[in-house]
């Protein structure tokens, strides 16, 4: 699937917003109370990676749902 002009914009963005929304619900997780404080900084980093993919998968569902109901309505039934 090609995407242009607008479209790419709002993946950009609905990706960008996806993995903020998963990093921020993940710090409320306080996961590295369960580690040792010498790791703080490759605790993080997971918690980006993480919220990375998580993020990225639910952004994808959710623009896929959307393109499938407009196809939905655009054909009809």
């Amino acid at each position: 699937m090609q995407v242009y002009g607008i479209d790419a914009m709002i993946r950009i963005v609905s990706h960008l917003a996806f993995i903020y929304l998963t990093f921020w619900a993940l710090g409320s997780l306080r996961i590295e109370t369960f580690f040792k404080a010498l790791h703080t900084t490759q605790i993080r980093l997971i918690l980006v990676l993480i919220s990375v993919a998580i993020g990225f998968t639910a952004s994808n569902f959710f623009l896929e749902i959307i393109i499938l109901c407009k196809n939905l309505f655009l054909v009809g039934f």
